[in-house]
């Protein structure tokens, strides 16, 4: 009734707020409805909305995210104390053991703050929680083949759209690029600084990178590898969740805006994680890959990027330009505040030592940094632990389940090595990308439980759909 008051309101200043209203409306019908719609949901926002806020501002102004994550969490935990007959608690071989990680984070968040962190690192460790959770929300939202396959399908649908708009929004003229990207700023998105983002240079000089909606290009890339990686793997799956064509244009469109970031790390965990399927599955994979360099080459030269892309490549690795010399301060002063601060590090805030700076490019420092050395062991732990389990679990499984599990498996190897050199997927900043990583490690470990063929799963489906 609030809701539909404010939406009424809202039409005094023009029918647009009302259609918003009105769509915002069905939007939250489907989700106190539907766990699938919330997933859904969930992946939509974090692949092409990532930022998205309410356009009015409240005591917090929530982001779009946060509100999708939060009320999944709720229906489904009031799904499970409603209907304790039809639905169990899945807390999976590692659901205690990602509560305790919270834990663990919950602990250096109070010690690096010394009892009292302030409300912006609050509001972003909430989210930060939230994406983690995720994990728990899908292992206990997909129960079926039929749910596991729907979210394959809108991550991959998801993601390739967002890699279409980059597309798009880079062919555009600067100016209405511009334009476009700063009419979002009354939903949270910058209108200010560094809204379309170069090489090093600025604009007019330096090689525009593609961004989407995503606001940073490294984290943009750091989703595209990953849902990249979940797509080539059901590319070259027996049983294609989708056209084989379109998969195929899926990967293509995905592949081109990963390239159009020109992030060296992203392109790096695309490469580890075909590797990855063509070792374990898919041996026709290293033909393709070798094709696909030969086709994506020609395709470079023809759009006049070859030169640009080889160079910085090659720059990156002799350490030679100015974001690897960055990368390489930021190392030495991650290690010089885990040599003072080993065991529990320094929470979440700023540094307490005047001479030292938090925040470092890398999944692995970041972690030893803001949880010490307890919390990167902690992490490295659960991570290897997941692949342990669902290795395991891939061995006997169906060919179609299979698959299944080995894209997901591929998009954390991406996730895994993009981390070397990015620290998108343990960002409190960037709760989108650690609610994509917990996700996708909560879809695998769902597909891992799934029942096989047969009259269970009907069953257990018309159990969910009712």
């Amino acid at each position: 009734m609030a809701t539909g008051g404010v939406v009424g309101a809202a039409t005094a200043f023009g029918p647009l707020y009302a259609v918003a209203g009105l769509l915002a409306l069905l939007v939250g019908a489907a989700l106190l409805v539907s766990t699938e719609a919330g997933l859904i949901a969930v992946f939509a926002i974090t692949t092409l909305f990532p930022f998205g806020t309410l356009p009015f501002k409240a005591i917090i102004t929530p982001n779009l995210l946060e509100l999708a994550l939060a009320g999944l969490s709720v229906v489904w935990v009031l799904r499970l104390l409603a209907r304790s007959d039809a639905y169990e608690l899945r807390v999976t071989p590692l659901g205690l053991p990602v509560l305790g990680f919270i834990g663990l984070t919950l602990f250096s968040l109070v010690l690096g703050a010394r009892g009292l962190p302030d409300s912006l690192t609050l509001h972003n460790y909430a989210k930060f929680v939230l994406g983690v959770l995720l994990y728990l929300s899908v292992a206990n939202c997909v129960l079926t083949r039929e749910q596991a396959r729907l979210m394959l399908r809108a991550l991959l649908l998801c993601g390739a759209l967002a890699a279409l708009a980059a597309i798009i929004l880079l062919a555009l003229p600067d100016p209405l690029a511009l334009s476009i990207l700063v009419s979002l700023g009354r939903v949270g998105y910058p209108t200010s600084g560094r809204v379309l983002r170069y090489i090093e240079d600025g604009p007019g000089t330096g090689l525009e990178r593609a961004i989407g909606l995503s606001v940073d290009p490294n984290s943009f890339a750091g989703m595209l590898a990953l849902v990249t990686a979940i797509a080539l793997a059901l590319l070259f799956a027996r049983r294609p969740i989708l056209p084989r064509g379109i998969l195929g244009l899926i990967v293509g469109v995905l592949t081109l805006a990963l390239l159009l970031t020109f992030s060296r790390g992203a392109l790096l965990g695309l490469i580890a994680a075909a590797v990855y399927l063509a070792a374990l599955r898919y041996r026709r994979l290293w033909w393709a890959m070798i094709g696909a360099g030969v086709i994506g080459g020609g395709m470079l030269v023809a759009l006049g990027l070859a030169d640009d892309i080889v160079q910085r490549l090659f720059a990156g690795v002799q350490l030679q330009d100015q974001a690897q010399q960055m990368r390489l301060a930021e190392y030495q002063n991650a290690i010089a505040i885990i040599a003072r601060y080993p065991v529990f590090g320094i929470g979440f805030g700023q540094a307490p030592d005047i001479d030292l700076t938090a925040g470092v490019s890398s999944i692995y420092l970041a972690i030893a940094q803001r949880m010490g050395l307890v919390g990167l062991a902690a992490f490295v732990g659960l991570v290897a632990t997941w692949f342990i389990i669902t290795l395991r679990a891939a061995r006997p499984m169906d060919d179609e389940r299979a698959d299944w599990l080995l894209g997901t498996q591929a998009g954390l190897v991406a996730a895994l090595v993009v981390g070397i050199a990015d620290h998108y997927f343990f960002n409190i900043e960037f709760g989108h990308m650690v609610a994509l990583f917990w996700g996708v490690a909560g879809l695998g470990m769902a597909i891992a439980a799934l029942p096989g063929a047969g009259t269970g799963d009907s069953a257990q489906g018309t159990a969910a759909a009712s």
